[in-house]
């Protein structure tokens, strides 16, 4: 089996030679996979065997709808509107519908979206929400932390991302969605190719990026901090663009309500007050919260609650409101 295997990857494999498996890189989906040439499926047409894909290519997924806990996030009321309008677009017929009357204007079919902001205003969450609410599989793309598989064959690899993403969503029940998570590191503004072959090669890579969204048909999310650095050029490839600017104090009130239990509506208001937090470091206090009543057996009080947010900031001069 080990000896199999081998010539399989090495491709010496008798069916890879004569055309019938084709081994490749699926480079977003972290594995080596091989599967049936057209000669292989025209043979076995021939010979009346009928294939049965088991699985279905929604197993392809990184993350699958069913998986995602359900949450209830809260927001500012623009950004609310517009996520809102994002996820009834692409609930079941509804997506349908679009992509079938914009196809009838000769208007590009893919939806794209650019949701950035400050972190820990919710934008990865998000995006799980809504694949969870129109029951769309994720197949994410974490460029940070494969930006070294970037280099070399960066082109060809880019582009794969690009044509598996289109070869499962042609196979799938429903249009899944690619999920491009910190983007900043190939939508940023492109840089001046005497540099560097390092600024060469991201270019080349932006310029593909950039031709894949003009004929893209699928659903792409993309999520970065840094939109002030965004390139020109992407602007209109994002259908959708959402500034998740940080909550203000009412709805950050309704945050604190939502994941801090035992407290007054009063003391929620006094958090959200004295505290411009994000979402994200609200739910650093909740944590702190759930361990001190794990290690002291006790719920803590508002003034050790207050005491943790205090501790949470680093710059206090700027987060800190004083009186009311």
């Amino acid at each position: 089996l080990i000896h199999y295997s081998q010539g399989i990857i090495c491709k010496e494999n008798a069916l890879i030679k004569r055309g019938f498996v084709e081994r490749f890189e699926t480079y977003f989906l972290n594995n080596t996979e091989i599967k049936l040439t057209e000669k292989s499926t025209d043979f076995l047409e021939k010979e009346n065997i009928k294939l049965v894909n088991k699985k279905g290519d929604d197993s392809k997924c990184h993350i699958l709808p069913e998986k995602l806990a359900k949450k209830k996030l809260f927001f500012n009321e623009i950004e609310k509107k517009q996520l809102d309008l994002i996820s009834n677009s692409l609930k079941g017929q509804k997506f349908v519908e679009l992509q079938k009357r914009l196809e009838s204007k000769a208007l590009p079919t893919g939806v794209a979206v650019l949701l950035h902001g400050a972190p820990g205003t919710g934008k990865t969450e998000s995006v799980y929400q809504i694949a969870k609410a129109t029951g769309r599989g994720i197949i994410k793309v974490d460029i940070s932390q494969t930006k070294s598989m970037w280099f070399g064959e960066s082109e060809k690899i880019i582009k794969k991302v690009f044509t598996d993403y289109e070869e499962i969503r042609k196979k799938s029940k429903k249009c899944p969605i690619l999920f491009f998570n910190e983007a900043d590191a190939v939508i940023s503004r492109r840089k001046d190719t005497a540099s560097s072959n390092v600024a060469q090669t991201e270019n080349a890579i932006q310029n593909i990026l950039l031709e894949e969204l003009e004929n893209f048909k699928g659903i792409l999310f993309a999520t970065t901090n840094l939109a002030d650095n965004l390139d020109k050029a992407f602007e209109r490839r994002f259908l959708f663009k959402v500034d998740f600017s940080f909550p203000d104090e009412i709805v950050r009130a309704n945050i604190w309500k939502s994941k801090l239990k035992g407290f007054s509506s009063s003391n929620y208001s006094v958090l959200a007050n004295e505290f411009s937090f994000s979402g994200g470091q609200i739910d650093n206090i909740v944590r702190k919260a759930e361990l001190f009543e794990v290690v002291e057996g006790r719920k803590a009080h508002i003034a050790e609650i207050r005491n943790w947010c205090g501790e949470e900031l680093i710059n206090k001069k700027n987060n800190i409101k004083i009186g009311f």
